[in-house]
């Protein structure tokens, strides 16, 4: 058997061709899977008309829509090695990708033309890419490039010769570099293919859904989903980019039933939920990942009946790792759950034995799901991955009952006068807190403690002070955990997955602390 990826879409195709597949907000399109098949069968012969071959590297800067998902899936069918780029990222971070990736093709929107013609201005400087291939309206089109709709209409709708399978590369995705340059995480079609299953068997998946995308493609986040949706049969209704005051009116409109949003989202959410103009009955659950919900907004939501999932995945794992069910959401507020199907989950300590009920360690991550390692960084990945486990980086606890609790990042820990404080859990105090939309931790470093806790604070009443978030701390948290002192910011710089970009709040505030 062939296990391309491409064929997913093509067998779900033959199966079910007039269902649903894809809703399109942003150009108001609906495709059946027949439709969006064919489509896709064009972008593939196009891509090869242009002598794109198996193995070349095709990049998208694209925002979400029917664009990307046929380049992505079409680029798989005929073997392309996709590399779907940050929109947030600047010239110099995209031409180091497009570099480093060696892409030879690039698919790109109008609202990026700046971005391209500076990347194209600088020749084989900036980019390897020969085929520039434009998104949009032909009066935006720079002179170097070829229309999207041209390369789609003068291509076939066959089935085209199956250019890749089971181990070949599928795509790399850039982490977004929380601590430096940004590595490329490698996925095959065998790995990807493992990863919807593995999404598809564990969580509360269902024929007929409808799931609402409104992260970024450019994320796992959202690429998981996009598969796993059409593995599934389901519907896919895709947001161009997130949007709290359009939200609730497309879960009501397209009777979401299913969705992720990660907890920034779920909070700048509740400013514009109105029960009474929303009719979102369908909606049986939010998954949320990235960083650990605060347990007060499990609780809110809870209140609107609507269910939390609590989901722990990484770029690195294809997306799944650990997820909690619906039934144990609340009761164990903070948890991520157990290790999803066809995946191993273990705490280890730094000599790689396994921690006891109770205390922290580093996770580990073991399944087919996991990538190949990292483009052109064999270091890297000999660190990373060790006789088949992912190292994550990640801290955590595991209660007596097996269930995990992510409480950081090893480098992200604080470590004052020799005690460890991690600071999702000062987060999580000052997140319960009226006026406080958003908070992140960091150690300023101390003469006195060798680190001590900032809380840096994004606040929604003007009233709120200092001195307050400080009170509010006493008797919740222990005294060498408790801040020593608040900072005010407007927002908190966040990569596109929505982890805390804590490296830019230490260069931001590099104390040293109040003593």
């Amino acid at each position: 058997m062939q296990n391309n990826l491409g064929l997913l879409l093509a067998k779900r195709a033959s199966l079910q061709p007039k269902t649903e597949a894809l809703v399109d907000t942003a150009s108001g399109e609906r495709f059946s899977y027949a439709e969006l098949n064919a489509r896709c069968n064009r972008l593939a012969h196009g891509l090869l008309d242009r002598e794109v071959r198996s193995g070349d590297r095709v990049a998208t800067l694209l925002i979400n829509g029917h664009e990307f998902i046929e380049t992505f899936f079409g680029a798989a069918k005929m073997g392309g090695v996709i590399v779907p780029l940050n929109w947030r990222l600047v010239a110099d971070e995209l031409s180091f990708i497009l570099t480093d990736s060696g892409a030879n093709t690039l698919v790109f929107g109008s609202q990026f033309r700046e971005v391209v013609e500076e990347l194209h201005a600088r020749g084989t400087e900036g980019t390897q890419v020969h085929h520039w291939i434009h998104v949009g309206d032909a009066s935006d089109r720079p002179e170097f490039a070829v229309g999207y709709e041209d390369v789609m209409a003068r291509s076939s709708t066959d089935e085209p010769e199956v250019g890749a399978r089971d181990d070949d590369l599928l795509f790399i995705m850039y982490t977004s570099g929380t601590t430096g340059l940004p590595k490329g995480v490698m996925h095959s079609h065998a790995t990807t293919l493992w990863a919807s299953l593995t999404a598809l068997i564990t969580a509360d998946v269902r024929w007929g859904d409808r799931y609402l995308l409104c992260l970024p493609l450019f994320h796992v986040g959202a690429l998981n989903p996009l598969i796993s949706g059409f593995h599934g049969g389901g519907t896919l209704v895709v947001m161009p980019a997130f949007d709290p005051q359009k939200i609730w009116e497309t879960y009501a409109r397209e009777e979401i039933t299913t969705t992720l949003a990660v907890p920034a989202m779920l909070n700048f959410m509740l400013h514009t939920y109105d029960a009474q103009a929303h009719d979102i009955s369908r909606l049986r659950w939010i998954m949320s990942g990235a960083a650990p919900v605060p347990v007060t907004l499990i609780e809110k939501y809870a209140a609107m009946g609507i269910e939390i999932h609590q989901v722990y995945g990484l770029t690195e794992s294809g997306g799944p790792a650990c997820l909690i069910s619906p039934d144990e959401a609340l009761a164990r507020a903070g948890s991520t759950g157990k290790a999803f199907f066809h995946t191993d989950v273990k705490v280890v300590h730094p000599d790689g034995s396994e921690i006891g009920a109770g205390e922290t360690g580093e996770v580990w991550v073991r399944g087919p799901h996991v990538m190949l390692g990292y483009w052109n960084r064999p270091e890297a990945t000999a660190e990373t991955l060790v006789d088949g486990w992912l190292h994550t980086g990640d801290v955590a606890t595991i209660d007596a009952d097996g269930y995990l609790y992510i409480q950081d990042r090893i480098k992200d820990m604080i470590i004052s006068g020799g005690e460890n404080i991690y600071p999702a859990e000062i987060e999580n105090v000052i997140a319960g807190l009226d006026g406080v939309t958003e908070v992140a931790v960091i150690g300023l470093p101390s003469e006195k403690w060798g680190e001590s806790p900032l809380a840096v604070v994004v606040k929604s009443d003007p009233a709120l002070t200092a001195e307050s978030v400080l009170a509010h701390c006493k008797g919740k948290l222990a005294a060498f955990k408790q801040p020593r002192a608040v900072e005010f910011i407007d927002a908190i710089p966040r990569n596109p997955t929505g982890k805390v970009l804590k490296r830019l709040l230490r260069e931001q505030f590099p104390g040293p602390a109040p003593e």
